[in-house]
């Protein structure tokens, strides 16, 4: 595993973003992905801060006996990684105080440091919206850029695991949406074209609900 030491995406802030607002990532951002290539389209302005507290918490994650706990932890911390690698400003910061939970450290350093914090919990952009803390939460943005799939269209996507219920399979557009698709599940692992029957709209995201309508196109 490569490791993610603090002191080596530790950094001066750079000139010409020490008038934009700082933007610390919790978590949730570093191990969903998306905010790394947000930030390398030149989307995000400000120097990035990494809470020490989060990268303690994406070490323990990564050590955990859950192997789906372990992938995402290691996820996380290579994710850490490539932003050092883009040159960004970046900088690990400190609390000055212990606190009980990581949101609550973030909330008090988005504070200290008039910072907007980056997310994708649903629950801190919340928290962060009564604190009046600015909240960049990366589902917003997916959602407002996604592209338009409506009922009755046709995709051809790969089927990469099994769903909920039995028989289905879920593969996933290029923004991440979700798609189930019913009586599949012998097609996982290939290319197959569908057509939308349904979307369903959560506060976690969009889910496509889709139909097989030829034959698979194996990988």
């Amino acid at each position: 595993m490569l490791m993610f030491l603090p002191e080596n995406i530790a950094r001066s802030m750079s000139q010409h973003t020490k008038s934009a607002t700082p933007k610390i990532i919790d978590t949730s951002a570093i191990i969903d992905g998306r905010i790394l290539e947000v930030i390398r389209c030149g989307f995000i302005d400000g120097n990035i801060l990494i809470p020490q507290g989060v990268i303690n918490e994406l070490q323990i994650v990564a050590d955990s006996n859950d192997s789906v706990k372990r992938e995402k932890g290691k996820r996380g911390l290579d994710i850490l990684n490539e932003l050092y690698d883009l040159d960004y400003p970046t900088k690990v910061i400190h609390p000055t105080k212990t606190h009980s939970d990581i949101d609550t450290m973030l909330l008090k350093l988005a504070k200290q440091y008039h910072a907007s914090i980056i997310t994708t919990d649903f629950n801190l952009n919340k928290v962060c919206h009564v604190h009046g803390i600015k909240a960049l939460n990366v589902n917003d943005l997916s959602e407002a850029i996604k592209p338009n799939v409506h009922q009755g269209d046709q995709l051809h996507i790969l089927l990469t695991k099994m769903g909920k219920e039995p028989g289905q399979a879920v593969g996933y557009l290029d923004d991440g949406t979700m798609v189930v698709v019913d009586n599949a599940k012998n097609l996982i692992g290939s290319h197959v074209n569908l057509e939308v029957v349904s979307l369903l709209q959560t506060s976690s995201g969009r889910i496509v609900f889709a139909k097989k309508i030829e034959d698979t196109v194996s990988l």
